[in-house]
């Protein structure tokens, strides 16, 4: 359970409080990471919420709304001062599937997290990818997928990374992701959990 009081507004899908705490928090001279971290962690609790069923599709678009607005408040001073991100995350949703939740979630906590992320958007074919993950230099492109009927796209999309030359790890995500579907891709990780694409990138990235 979530014991900050902004994380704790935020994993009780409280917009206002939410909104109201972070303008405060700001003003108060708080770091614009903290206050990240700690929407992060009420995040992580919704998703915990989700996955026990406590939660339902309509609270985790309502809290990936919620963060949305938070975000717009802090993303202006998370871009300034000279910033160093962690890194640069390439992520989209794979060719013929257009489904951008889960991506969407994925994206606003890499950013909390502090990456710099290139969202490529939906329906993402494999040279895309490669274009994208060689103009940025990344070293982490995460797909998305939801529809099983883009299982093979999915493969040939990892595949056309892997087979650039670019020293590049992929992480693919979604609700049907397992070690079947990562063998069958050939990708480097897999989850099905939004939140552990924050610990691949860190592992990737050699960031605690």
């Amino acid at each position: 359970m979530a014991k900050d009081e902004l994380a704790l507004a935020i994993a009780n899908l409280e917009q206002d409080k939410v909104l109201a705490l972070v303008k405060e928090r700001l003003q108060a001279g708080v770091k614009p990471m903290d206050i990240v971290n700690s929407l992060q962690e009420g995040m992580v609790e919704v998703g915990n919420r989700f996955e026990k069923g406590e939660f339902f599709l309509s609270e985790l678009i309502f809290c990936g709304e919620i963060m949305k607005e938070a975000m717009k408040d802090l993303e202006p001073h998370l871009a300034g001062g000279g910033r160093e991100y962690r890194g640069t995350v390439v992520i989209g949703t794979v060719k013929g599937d257009i489904h951008d939740l889960g991506k969407n979630i994925v994206v606003m906590l890499l950013k909390g997290a502090g990456y710099n992320v290139v969202d490529l958007g939906v329906d993402v074919a494999p040279e895309k990818f490669v274009e994208a993950a060689r103009d940025t230099k990344t070293s982490l492109v995460a797909m998305s997928l939801l529809l099983t009927s883009c299982m093979d796209n999915m493969r040939k999309c990892v595949q056309a990374v892997k087979e650039s030359g670019l020293n590049v790890k992929v992480l693919i995500g979604g609700p049907i992701i397992d070690e079947k579907v990562m063998e069958f891709t050939g990708a480097d990780y897999g989850s099905s959990i939004a939140s552990d694409a924050t610990k691949i990138a860190a592992e990737v990235y050699g960031a605690a």
